[in-house]
């Protein structure tokens, strides 16, 4: 195996759980001897990362089978007379995991006894019931924090993070707060996202203060950050100097992305993960597309109606089996999220897979006979300089009306509406509507930017 150029750091931090056991055990050898050698999973060989997968699930099959009545009897109503695969392409023999089956329960997945679960997240449950996912203490402080990613992840005990993810309940804030104090070793102020204790303008105080280098956060708190930040008097790039910008939560446009990158006179790299899956999918510095951890999932791509495994460049859904859980494992889970695989070809080094998100289906916009991603007109709105951050997709019976806010424009009302109107004709090739709003409000949730009415 060639050498990575990388240097690979030990751990900051390590937890010792007493008297713990667990099917993950066998893996840490594997890891160790990738330290031992300067080496890391991100960068090894195909074949050796598909060996590492074949016994990774293994050991989790045998775990959920011999652990949970639910998964088992799905292994066995599947025809699978032992929790074995003998290579990846019988993985599809594997049942899938359903959110409907799983939703309001929090144990039909449970691998452990419940005094052994150290944290419980939860999702929001916004679209019917909530999932319930539950970490042994191991899970969150020793397995998790295993596998690591130098490529994707180039930062160390110098850095100053400011995480501005929920905390409440949510995986997003804590997990990433794991990584960067375990892993690096770096210093975390915890934010949040404008709750009681740190309020945007006390978020940024801190952030200027501690020289914060990184900050993770959605695209649309990265917004509005960036908006107090000028009402405050605080100059992004000067006073609150940040080397990289951690996007997460929800999706953005490329269009977006760039404007936030001119904000903050840095980097942004996405970063996709769910609560249920935990950390999917990081796109490194030459941005394009998500790099796949593969010490912490296999992910594989499907047609949604037959169900058949699909080859790379082939857009289907993304289904996710986690690697590195023990309290309550992911098997071959339907995210619901439309995407597809290619094989990497950046020139960092990195080998594992690209996956490109095209979000979900359910989300996709119908004008006029056809779909659009709403990342797709957010990309085309946002070409247009003198249109704001907010925004809104206004949908009535297939027609659409977009909302916009002026920013740092010269231009009138008029003059901006039409404007908007020829560009989205001569992009789109049908009529919109515009209005102007002055101040769209803003949100610290997730950025709602279509409405159906």
């Amino acid at each position: 195996m060639e050498m990575t150029k990388f240097k690979i750091r030990p751990r900051k931090m390590t937890t010792l759980v007493e008297g713990h056991q667990s099917h993950l055990e066998e893996l840490i050898p594997f890891f160790e001897q990738l330290d031992n050698q300067q080496q890391t999973i991100e960068t090894l060989p195909r074949e050796v990362i598909d060996s590492f997968h074949v016994k990774a699930i293994n050991l989790t099959l045998t775990h959920a089978w011999n652990k949970n009545d639910f998964y088992r009897e799905k292994m066995q109503q599947a025809g699978m007379v032992t929790p074995h695969i003998n290579d990846l392409s019988e993985l599809a023999n594997v049942p899938f995991l359903r959110k409907p089956e799983i939703a309001g329960d929090r144990t039909k997945l449970l691998c452990c006894p419940t005094s052994e679960i150290g944290q419980v997240h939860s999702t929001s449950g916004t679209t019917g019931k909530p999932m319930y996912l539950s970490y042994t203490l191991a899970d969150q402080f020793k397995y998790d924090v295993i596998p690591k990613y130098p490529v994707l992840f180039p930062d160390s005990d110098e850095d100053v993070v400011a995480v501005a993810l929920p905390y409440e309940v949510a995986q997003p804030g804590l997990g990433f707060q794991r990584v960067y104090q375990f892993v690096f070793g770096a210093t975390v102020i915890s934010i949040g996202k404008g709750g009681y204790m740190a309020p945007v303008e006390k978020s940024l105080e801190l952030m200027k203060e501690y020289q914060t280098t990184i900050l993770a956060t959605t695209p649309s708190y990265a917004a509005l950050l960036a908006e107090e930040s000028e009402k405050l008097g605080y100059k992004l790039g000067q006073d609150i100097k940040l080397r990289r910008l951690i996007l997460t939560g929800e999706g953005c446009s490329p269009q977006f992305r760039t404007r936030l990158e001119e904000l903050y006179g840095c980097q942004a790299t996405f970063f996709y993960g769910s609560t249920e899956c935990g950390m999917i999918g990081v796109e490194c510095s030459e941005q394009h597309g998500y790099h796949v951890v593969p010490g912490h999932v296999k992910v594989e791509i499907i047609n949604p109606l037959t169900e058949d495994v699909l080859e790379y460049g082939e857009i289907g859904e993304i289904v996710v089996t986690t690697l590195m859980r023990e309290g309550m494992p992911i098997i071959r889970y339907r995210t619901g999220d439309m995407g597809y695989l290619m094989k990497s070809s950046c020139g960092n080094e990195i080998t594992s897979d690209i996956l490109h998100l095209r979000g979900r289906k359910e989300n996709q916009i119908r004008l006029y006979g056809e779909d659009y991603s709403p990342f797709l007109l957010e990309n085309i709105l946002l070409e247009i300089p003198e249109v704001g951050m907010w925004f809104k997709f206004i949908v009535s019976n297939e027609e659409l009306t977009v909302e916009v806010e002026p920013f740092q424009s010269d231009l009138t009302d008029e003059q901006l509406i039409d404007k908007v109107t020829s560009h989205l004709y001569n992009t789109l090739e049908f009529n919109c509507k515009v209005i102007i709003n002055h101040h769209i409000e803003r949100t610290f949730e997730k950025a709602k930017r279509v409405f159906f009415e």
